[in-house]
């Protein structure tokens, strides 16, 4: 077996979770607002808007790490293709 189909699909599922968690994100982030106004009438968007940016910073590091790992699977494909260019024309 070689270690192609291995490094392409292990790219894709990495593509494929940080996808989900982009789109999870947006999910979150689709209800929120850019502007309120929080006088005393306002405590329940307040309270909206604050439990919206808790499930937003606590997938954050989530979203990090995964454009973190596509990023290093991405370069050691393309290192894996670059050294079989090489090995192929020596």
């Amino acid at each position: 077996m070689t270690i192609v189909p291995v490094m392409w699909g292990t790219w894709g599922l990495l593509v494929l979770v940080s996808a989900v968690l982009y789109l999870y994100r947006s999910t979150l982030t689709r209800d929120e607002e850019d502007q309120i106004f929080l006088d005393d009438s306002f405590n329940h968007e307040k309270t909206a808007q604050a439990a919206i940016m808790e499930k937003v910073h606590r997938i954050e590091p989530a979203v990090s790490v995964s454009k973190w790992l596509v990023a290093a699977a991405t370069l050691f494909v393309v290192a894996y293709y670059i050294w079989d260019i090489f090995t192929k024309f020596k």
